[in-house]
């Protein structure tokens, strides 16, 4: 991984609008995401690997390294 790539990404909740640091592994996608304010389970956006992609600050980190979507 280059080291120009972020590992902390603020996630917003769709459904609440909640906001919240998390750290992002480097080798795998969170598909879903359980919100800690009101409990919705969230997925990516059409066409998003993640819910990183689709509701955070950074993508996740193989799309920062050009290495495509995490779901092959």
């Amino acid at each position: 991984m280059p080291a120009s790539v972020r590992r902390h990404s603020i996630i917003t909740c769709p459904l609440c609008g909640f906001s919240r640091e998390e750290t992002m592994p480097l080798n795998a996608c969170w598909y879903f995401y359980d919100c800690s304010k009101c409990g919705g389970l969230i997925k990516p956006k059409t066409g998003d690997c993640c819910v990183f992609c689709s509701y955070g600050t950074v993508p996740c980190p193989p799309v920062q390294a050009k290495r495509g979507c995490c779901h092959g």
